[in-house]
């Protein structure tokens, strides 16, 4: 396996990718390509949770595919400075898909809470004028094949997870025409990548109604998806079995470990 932290840079910010990428052999095909999934932990902006972060890379490896997990900026770096780390990780995945390995046709970038906003975020809006401004890539290179929304922050509206709204937008969190922008419910368009989303309906910190409008704007728009709400469960879940439990045992919900799996199948299925 090839472990290496890649730096990503920006003109002002700098993010580190952590590569897990399976070797290939001689037994099980040396030209063998791989779907590689991008991980982004969650944290509301403010932090990046371990739990959400290499548990998760082991665990798509350990069902055939490369992983990698970006950690990217957060407060009080603001919007759009995780984006813009996030665009230039899957360029750079794209670029080196050769040298690793990797299906450059199925990068698949996976979120959690506000870490599944950055993804959705890298999904309606990876060709965007002002992202292809921002960064120098082609809407091309940037492009995301799938996405992967684990209990994801969306609306800024009635339903919002405000503290991460306060840490991605700083002193503009009260305008509302950057509200509007960063509300991803709003943003979506046909060209947004088929998506896997799941929540709890017991959540009380990001409540389901995010993941609810992000399909509802999805289905009007065309963009397959496949959703997936378990009654029971706290934010933050992450694999939701003993592997990433804080030692409370809150985050044992058997119902929901099964994400992974699913969610492999629809990534093999795309």
């Amino acid at each position: 396996m090839v472990v290496k932290k890649v730096s990503i840079r920006t003109d002002h910010t700098q993010a580190e990718l952590t590569t897990y990428f399976q070797d290939n052999s001689p037994e099980m095909g040396m030209d063998r390509k791989r779907p590689v999934v991008l991980i982004c932990p969650g944290g509301g902006y403010g932090f990046l949770s371990d739990r959400e972060a290499e548990p998760v890379a082991l665990r798509m490896c350990g069902m055939g595919f490369h992983a990698c997990v970006l950690r990217y900026s957060i407060a009080p770096e603001v919007f759009p400075a995780a984006l813009w780390e996030l665009a230039a990780s899957v360029s750079w995945l794209r670029e080196h898909a050769e040298e690793y390995h990797l299906d450059e046709n199925r990068i698949v970038v996976c979120g959690f809470s506000a870490g599944a906003h950055l993804a959705g975020s890298i999904g309606v809006f990876w060709n965007r004028e002002f992202l292809a401004g921002l960064t120098g890539l082609s809407a091309e290179q940037m492009r995301p094949d799938g996405l992967i929304l684990c209990y994801p922050v969306v609306t800024s509206g009635e339903f919002a997870h405000q503290g991460s709204f306060e840490n991605l937008l700083g002193k503009d969190c009260a305008d509302e025409e950057k509200r509007t922008l960063v509300s991803l419910e709003k943003q979506v368009t046909a060209d947004m990548p088929r998506t896997f989303l799941w929540h709890t309906f017991a959540d009380d910190a990001v409540p389901v109604e995010n993941s609810l409008l992000l399909a509802q704007a999805m289905r009007e728009a065309g963009v397959p998806f496949e959703l997936h709400i378990f009654p029971d469960g706290v934010h933050g879940l992450s694999l939701a079995d003993a592997e990433t439990d804080n030692g409370t045992g809150d985050q044992i919900v058997p119902e929901c470990a099964v994400w992974p799996a699913l969610a492999a199948d629809w990534i093999r299925r795309g």
